[in-house]
Parts: C-alpha cells; sequence; structure tokens
C-alpha cells in the first residue's frame, strides 16, 4: 500500500504524501500494514515489536494524526530520555506543523502543572513529566486525550526508568478505560504478557528493510550466524580490523565499550589509522566540526579539545560527560556519514539512535556498584545489533562481538547472539520507587484508602507478574513507613496527604529525600551549615546522582572527611565501617559542586575529578532542585533557610556569592561575571554609570553585548 491510498482509505490530511515523500516514505512497509491493518490507525491498542529501523515510528505518527485530524482528540507520546524527547518533537514538527497540527514537548518543571500545554493537540512528554502532571491534578491533559504512544516501552524492566511508565499507564488507563496504548520496542521476549496488561494485542515482526548478520570475529575472521566465514584483513587489533574494513568499503561503524575512558582511548587509537582514508574536502568539514565541538559549550576544555583531535581524524567518542550541544553535533555529523566511526558506551545503547554499516561490541562485561564485572544483559546486546544497517544507504547491517579464544566465541553465540532478550519484569517493588508511587497515588486522588491503593496498584504490571499478595505485602510495608514519616495520614480507614505530603509529591521528590533534607535542616539549627555540609545533604539523598570516587581521589576526600568531622549535617560512617564507601561517593559529588561554585573551570573539574560538562550540568541541574525543595520545606516546616536561596543561585551559575549581582544579566555567565568583577566593575550600578564602549573593549564582551547589557538596565534600575 502507497501512502496516497493510505491517506484515501483513512481520511489522513491530504498534504501527507508530500510531507512524507521528502523523507523518502512513498509505500508501507510489512510489519506497519500489518498494524494498520490490526486497527493501529483506527483506536485499536497493540504492542507493536519490530526491529529498529522497521518503521514503528511512522505508524505512531500515522495513528496521532488520525486521533487528532479524524477522531478529533488528542494524543501523547511518551519517551524515557529528555534527548529522545527533543528528537521526535522536532521530527513530528517538522512533519505534522505543514499539516495545520501543532506539537509541544515538555521535560522538566516539575513542580507546576504547566496549563499551556493544553493547547497543543499531540503533545510529546518525558514519562516523569507526565508523572508529575498527573500528580498536579492537571485534568486538562486527559481532556479528549485519544492515544498515548509508548516509546521503548521495554524499559518498564529498568529499575530507574521502569517504574514511573508503570505507573502513568495504570493511571492514565484508569482515568480512560477505552483509551489507546500504542506500545512500541525493537526488543520484548513476552509482549503477550505486556499485551495483556495494557488490554492490547500483541503484534511480532522480525521483518527489517536491511539484512542483519550477527557474528563474531575470532583471529582474523568472522563467523557468522548462518555458519558463513569470512576473513578479515590489514593490520592492528581486531577492532581496529574491523572499523577499517568497514570504512574502506564505504560503510561506516559504531563502536560500543564498557567504559568512558574506553571511549576516548579507542577514538585516539582509530584516529591514526582513519585519517589515511579522509580525501581532502572531509578533512576540511572535519576541521571547522572540530572548532565547533572543541569549544561547544563556550567554555573550551581538555576534553572538547581532545574531541576536536578525534574528530578531525574522523572519529568522535559519544558520552554523557560531554556537554549536550558536543553530543547533538557529533549525532548530526555521524548520521550526515562525515565521521567515520562513533565510539560510545554500553549504558547510552538504549539512547543512541545512530545506525551504522557495522555495530561492533567490544565489551560485553561492565562493573557494577559492588565492584565486579558481569554480563551485560541479553536484551542490551539486542539493542546495540539493532542499530546495525541504515536503509537506503547499506545493503546489509552486521553486529560483531569480538572473542579471544574458540571457547568464548561459543559462549558469545550462546549468551547473546542465539539467546532471547530476557523477559520484561517489572522493577515497581524492587527498585525502592514504591514508596514515592504511593504518596503519588494518593496525592494525584487516584486512591483515598488501604483498600484504593491495592485497587489502583491492582493495575500495575508488578501486580500482574508478582500477585496481588506480593502487592499487598509491598504496600504495607511503604504505606507504615509514609504514616510513620507524616507524608500520609489514615482517619476512620480514609487516607490522605499532610501538608508535607502534599508538598514532596507535588516537588517530585522521592520521600525519603525529604526525610534527608528534614533531619539535615533540623540538625543545621543546632550546629549551623556550611555549603559544603549542604551540598553533602543533597548528595545523600535518593534523588543525586552519585559520583564514584577514583583511586587518585581518596587522599583528598579522606582529608576533607577529616576536616569537617563533627559538622555533617547527618550521621556518617568512619573509616573502614559500613558504608563509608558510599559516603565518599557522596562526598565527592557535593565536593565537585562546591568546586563549582567556587569557580573552578570546566578542565580543572575533569582533571581533578575526572567529570566533564555533560556531568557538571546534570549535578547542578539535580543540585538546584533539591536546593529549592529544601527551600520549600524549611518554610513548611519553618527549619533554618540560612543560606538556601543564595546557594541555589550559587549552583546555577557556579559563581562565588559577589557574582551573584552580575549574573543577573542576560548573556553574563560566571566567565563574564568574573572579566566584569575584575575590571572593577561590582555591582549594577557600576555597569549602569559605565561608559558602553568600555564594556564593550573588555574580554569577552563586544558592541553588541555592551549595547545589550546598558538596555537591560535601564529597564531593572530605578
Amino acid at each position: 500500500m502507497d501512502i496516497r491510498e493510505l491517506v484515501r482509505l483513512y481520511g489522513l490530511p491530504a498534504g501527507l504524501p508530500e510531507i512524507l515523500g521528502r523523507s523518502g516514505i512513498q509505500r508501507l512497509y510489512p510489519p506497519q500494514l500489518e498494524a494498520i491493518r490490526a486497527g493501529a490507525i483506527t483506536g485499536k491498542s497493540l504492542v507493536l515489536v519490530a526491529p529498529t529501523a522497521s518503521g514503528k515510528t511512522l505508524v505512531a505518527e500515522l495513528a496521532m494524526l488520525h486521533a487528532v485530524h479524524i477522531r478529533g482528540g488528542r494524543a501523547l507520546y511518551l519517551v524515557p530520555l529528555r534527548a529522545l524527547a527533543r528528537e521526535k518533537y522536532e521530527d513530528f514538527r517538522k512533519k505534522c506543523e505543514p499539516l495545520g497540527i501543532e506539537v509541544g514537548v515538555a521535560t522538566g518543571d516539575f513542580d507546576r502543572p504547566d496549563r499551556r500545554l493544553a493547547s497543543y493537540p499531540i503533545l510529546v512528554l518525558t514519562n516523569e513529566k507526565a508523572d508529575s502532571l498527573l500528580r498536579h491534578r492537571a485534568g486538562w491533559l486527559l481532556e479528549g486525550l485519544k492515544l498515548v504512544v509508548v516509546d521503548e516501552v521495554h524499559l518498564l524492566g529498568d529499575p530507574g526508568r521502569g517504574p514511573t511508565l508503570e505507573v502513568v499507564l495504570a493511571a492514565l488507563r484508569r482515568a480512560l478505560p477505552e483509551l489507546q496504548v500504542l506500545a512500541l520496542s525493537a526488543t520484548i521476549s513476552n509482549p503477550e504478557e505486556l499485551a495483556r496488561w495494557l488490554g492490547a494485542e500483541a503484534l511480532v515482526s522480525d521483518f527489517r528493510p536491511v539484512p542483519l548478520r550477527k557474528g563474531v570475529y575470532l583471529e582474523g575472521r568472522i563467523f557468522y550466524a548462518s555458519g558463513e566465514v569470512r576473513e578479515v584483513g590489514g593490520e592492528g587489533d581486531p577492532l581496529e580490523r574491523l572499523v577499517l574494513d568497514t570504512v574502506r568499503t564505504g560503510g561506516q561503524a559504531l563502536i560500543f565499550v564498557s567504559t568512558r575512558r574506553s571511549t576516548q582511548a579507542v577514538a585516539r587509537r582509530l584516529g591514526k589509522r582513519l585519517a589515511k582514508l579522509l580525501d581532502k574536502g572531509e578533512r576540511e568539514e572535519l576541521a571547522r566540526l572540530a572548532e565547533r565541538v572543541e569549544g561547544g559549550n563556550g567554555e573550551p576544555t581538555a576534553l572538547g579539545r581532545e574531541l576536536a583531535r578525534c574528530v578531525r581524524n574522523g572519529v568522535a567518542f559519544h558520552h554523557a560527560g560531554l556537554h549536550h550541544l558536543q553530543r547533538r553535533a557529533v549525532e548530526d555529523a555521524f548520521r550526515e556519514r562525515l565521521l567515520k566511526a562513533l565510539c560510545t558506551t554500553t549504558t547510552l545503547a538504549a539512547g543512541v539512535n545512530l545506525p551504522a554499516r557495522r555495530v561492533v561490541i567490544r565489551d560485553v562485561r561492565r562493573y557494577g556498584a559492588g565492584g565486579g564485572a558481569a554480563y551485560i544483559p541479553t536484551l542490551e546486546y539486542h539493542q546495540m545489533a539493532g542499530r546495525a544497517g541504515r536503509p537506503g544507504l547499506d545493503p546489509f547491517g552486521e553486529a560483531i562481538l569480538i572473542a579471544k579464544d574458540e571457547e568464548g566465541m561459543q559462549e558469545l553465540f550462546e549468551r547473546f547472539v542465539f539467546a532471547p532478550p530476557e523477559r520484561i519484569v517489572s522493577a515497581l517493588g524492587s527498585s525502592g520507587m514504591l514508596a514515592a508511587h504511593v504518596l503519588g497515588a494518593v496525592a494525584a486522588g487516584y486512591a483515598g484508602s488501604p483498600e484504593g491503593l491495592m485497587e489502583f496498584f491492582g493495575l500495575t504490571l508488578f501486580a500482574q507478574q508478582q500477585g496481588m499478595g506480593e502487592l499487598a505485602f509491598a504496600l504495607r510495608l511503604e504505606l507504615e513507613f509514609l504514616l510513620r514519616e507524616g507524608f500520609l495520614v489514615e482517619s476512620r480507614g480514609r487516607l490522605k496527604t499532610t501538608p508535607l505530603g502534599e508538598l514532596v509529591a507535588k516537588l517530585y521528590i522521592h520521600p525519603v529525600s525529604a526525610v534527608v533534607l528534614r533531619e539535615g535542616l533540623s540538625r543545621a539549627r543546632e550546629i549551623g551549615s556550611r555549603p559544603l555540609t549542604l551540598l553533602h545533604l543533597l548528595a545523600r539523598t535518593p534523588d543525586m546522582e552519585l559520583l564514584s570516587p577514583r583511586r587518585a581521589e581518596m587522599d583528598l576526600l579522606e582529608e576533607v572527611a577529616r576536616g569537617y568531622r563533627g559538622l555533617w549535617l547527618v550521621d556518617v560512617p568512619r573509616p573502614g565501617e559500613r558504608g563509608y564507601r558510599g559516603f565518599l561517593a557522596e562526598l565527592k559529588t557535593a565536593l565537585v559542586l562546591y568546586r563549582w561554585i567556587e569557580e573552578d573551570t570546566e578542565d580543572e573539574l575533569y582533571d581533578n575529578f575526572g567529570v566533564g560538562p555533560g556531568d557538571i550540568h546534570r549535578l547542578v541541574e539535580a543540585g538546584e532542585w533539591l536546593l529549592y525543595a529544601a527551600g520549600a520545606l524549611a518554610r513548611l516546616l519553618r527549619l533554618p533557610q540560612g543560606d538556601l536561596e543564595r546557594l541555589r543561585e550559587r549552583v546555577r551559575h557556579g559563581v562565588r556569592e559577589e557574582l551573584l549581582e552580575l549574573v543577573r544579566l542576560r548573556g553574563i555567565g560566571r566567565i563574564r561575571a568574573r572579566v566584569l568583577y575584575g575590571a572593577g566593575y561590582r555591582s549594577l550600578r557600576d555597569l549602569a554609570v559605565a561608559p558602553e564602549e568600555e564594556i564593550a573593549r573588555l574580554p569577552y564582551f563586544g558592541p553588541a553585548l555592551a549595547r545589550s547589557i546598558k538596555e537591560e538596565l535601564r529597564h531593572i534600575l530605578p
């Protein structure tokens, strides 16, 4: 079936064939046609499992257009990652807005109901944002809602992301029993079980527009699952041979390794060989790209300089330590085939939408929190392997593992190549997140009694898989905690949030975080607080992602720990006691934030702590939000607020106190503010009386910025 016939049969917007045609879409793939015949467009709930690049997203787009254009309703598109939300939003907007259908996106601001989003017929949300809106009882979210699309639904089994998605789906289906659910994934081994939970039909296809060949490399040969064997010539180690073999035949390579350090080391090594394969035009384009990524965040860093050196040689690395602008530039250059190879970590496999002719998975073991190395999940292997092959560009895709000997090769085939993905199992009861969702359920009005909680959570995948007895036991434990700590009260069998519980649910922080902040701020009343001890308090909460200490940092961390003994706002273990290693991770996290607000450069933070701009951004975002939450809790509970608000501003901007007034100006960040201060402009009034041309002559300024500053000052100063 071609797109024009589809439009005629289902009454879709007349301009759709032309818009899709610009992307090369003329006809439907078999799984798309099968999904449409099963009712995906016209309101039937489906769990659609099909390989990467088989067209699942187009099915979702057609279903959303039908929900809006024909059924006169609205559609939600749920994603697990902010970066993926932005990617989908940009893609949908290009297709939908020419048809007169607006698309919105929201990923943050968890304490606001965001009524402005009600005007968008198609709305892209992260799972957390959807949960937050439901907790705020944003009734507009449900008004006219006909369809919810769930991208990467296999992440229901992920302890970090799965519980929120599970609760959101339970809440939406409880409020709107007739709601169409379209769940998408490339890797689910138990789709029928998920379909039963969602009241849907399971539709599974193995169609790929580009054939996928899986195999294992050993001693100069690739052994394919089909039984075929192929020689790989050239020099170098196995990874170098595989990548160079790909590039020489006109393809690109995507390489997965286990650590950030490995991504950079592999990229450096490959660059020495790939540079020889570049032509003059490619070298010139790569040089321009290198200039962009070197200072991608406005403050050149050692990490950016290393990335730029690799890029000049036609290869890049990609990990969470890079600034998001650097990651985006690298991704775009790889999609445009300018970069020949890209090295990334296995932990980013789910979020990397970067197909390549050959995917090389070098590392199949990863170090966990316990310190030992364990095999990655088989599901993760299938996610990575699915990136192989670009429709319209590659005749085939290859996913290659690397073995050291014949025994290892056999194990790789059995454990990964021939093995199905693990069964998707709910993480709601084992992730530590159930208490937060019980509180959220009461705050959102899903349940008002213990029986109501059983009824609501009985709609979850956890209840379906583990049984109502296991659910009752888990709920009882969490309910006791929430009652004991004052988040809920129970009277005559009815549950109600206290002012504390209501605030915590709307702040969208974990109840344990609220307990930690409450106890720490209470202790501050007795012993006072300091910036570092407050930042450590944030790091003690489950809402802060911790940084792992490196061996070279231990002496410094232990010295700081000794220096602040007796001043911490929570009890901390001593050396040798249980939990001491965890305390050092908290301390490193707090110390990085402390050095950030003391204006250490990003280079210094990278050299001293191994954190990149991307890490700093995530720490700053979490730290600022937790300080905001701490201030709100302090006001409610009448606890000392001290310097929480000033510390929050320092964390947001990465400055010492004397620069807080200057960074209020648009376009003035930590670097320019320090330049102004050093030049004698200590306040806004100092700038107001300064000649515009003097400001323009300062480093990092110029006439346009100086003029903008003067105009802003005229509005904000009396």
